[in-house]
């Protein structure tokens, strides 16, 4: 039996351990999870040095480092969001009636653990942190397959929190990092459909989809956030600005971060030459339309074929449009159904923006950089959903777990 095959087997085993302990139970390892990074946080950012030594050495771009360099800050925030987890509802167990059959039996429903989850991600140490509690707390075992620009700074993370899991007589497996990066035991890992029950891919878009065309095990695709703010001709100038300033400049390189400005006609002569001014003083890079060219210096140019980019920097792509209508043409375009914001103070705007735009999270006056776990109140988030399965948008405790049936009766037979 390979490696690969062993470390899939053994999370299926562990996972079965999970099942049977109290929601009390669960809690109390999750807060003695979460002290004790906070006290191995030397041990952590040794750990995370060496990825960074080497990322730089590599020449990763400044948004990978970004993502991949923790510190103390970072690492407390981990904790919180550990224990923010352990302060939510379990939702397994949870049950809805759903009738009463004329021959007396009973049917609900029951919210059950999807069984093992296979985080595949990149340089984001912090989904290490995230995805155990996650998936922990919803009663699923979690194998992660980081980068190698992450392993250090992983197997820091996951070893505390697998010495709380052996301190309380559970299998370390429950929370396994895959030791070896090579992309061959990648390939290998995705094929254990026997032992893995749904594969979450967090990264760029060449890992999205070599894992969605290769996997043999459903995959929920955390595709690449093109999100967009539309600044309606009814805005607010003052909301405007502000939405776009923290979408783009706040943390450039996450997924949601605006990567597309898009301007009612009727009011780019008042709004652009702020927006213009606002995002000069940020250093931020212009790429524009024909028609939105003229409130910028030396933007470039883009053809109409040119738009839908993820720049995980301080760039971002401008167009003028005729109508709202034409907002949601283009993001139907150029969106990746991550997260869309409309500023409008005009109520069926806003309706028609919400209910027609294709994507996970559509949002009224408010920061694109709201489309998050946390921020949505699931505590931490395992990722971002953007294809419709059984989950679409921040995927917290509920998204990681299946309904079963239940059927009750008192010895009917069917005729």
């Amino acid at each position: 039996m390979s490696m690969i095959t062993t470390l899939a087997k053994n999370a299926a085993t562990a996972a079965k351990t999970i099942i049977r302990l109290s929601e009390q139970q669960k809690n109390v390892i999750l807060l003695e999870m979460a002290a004790k990074l906070r006290s191995n946080f030397s041990v952590i950012l040794e750990a995370n040095k060496q990825d960074m030594q080497a990322a730089k050495e590599d020449g990763l771009d400044d948004a990978m480092l970004d993502r991949l360099l923790l510190d103390e800050a970072r690492i407390n925030a981990m904790a919180e969001g550990i224990e923010v987890v352990a302060s939510l509802p379990n939702p397994v167990g949870q049950t809805r009636d759903i009738t009463t059959r004329p021959n007396g039996i009973k049917i609900s429903k029951m919210r059950i653990p999807l069984g093992v989850v296979c985080m595949i991600y990149e340089a984001r140490p912090n989904v290490t942190a995230d995805a155990g509690a996650l998936c922990f707390k919803s009663g699923n075992a979690v194998i992660l397959r980081g980068g190698k620009e992450a392993l250090h700074s992983s197997k820091a993370i996951a070893g505390a929190m697998q010495t709380v899991l052996k301190a309380h007589n559970l299998p370390e497996a429950i929370i396994t990092v895959v030791p070896d990066p090579d992309r061959a035991l990648m390939l290998e890992l995705i094929k254990q459909k026997e032992y893995i029950d749904v594969i979450i891919p967090r990264g760029g878009e060449g890992l999205i989809n070599f894992v969605t065309q290769n996997s043999l095990i459903p995959v929920i695709q955390h595709y690449k956030g093109v999100c967009h703010l539309y600044v309606d001709k009814d805005a607010n100038i003052d909301k405007a600005v502000a939405l776009l300033l923290n979408g783009k400049t706040q943390r450039t390189g996450v997924c949601n971060a605006l990567e597309g400005l898009l301007v009612h006609k009727d009011i780019a002569a008042n709004f652009l030459p702020l927006a213009s001014a606002a995002l000069a003083k940020e250093n931020v890079k212009i790429n524009s339309c024909q028609r939105a060219a003229q409130y910028f210096d030396s933007p470039t140019v883009l053809a109409d074929t040119e738009f839908g980019h993820e720049y995980l920097g301080l760039e971002i792509a401008v167009r003028i449009v005729d109508d709202i209508e034409g907002a949601i043409s283009h993001i139907d375009t150029f969106g990746s159904n991550h997260t869309e914001v409309i500023c409008t103070e005009d109520k069926p705007a806003s309706q028609l923006f919400q209910q027609c735009v294709d994507a996970s999270v559509v949002m009224v006056n408010a920061s694109s950089r709201f489309s998050d776990g946390s921020q949505l109140g699931l505590g931490a988030e395992i990722g971002i959903a953007t294809t419709k399965m059984h989950a679409y948008g921040p995927m917290g405790l509920e998204s990681l777990t299946a309904e079963k049936f239940l059927v009750n009766g008192d010895g009917q037979v069917r005729a």
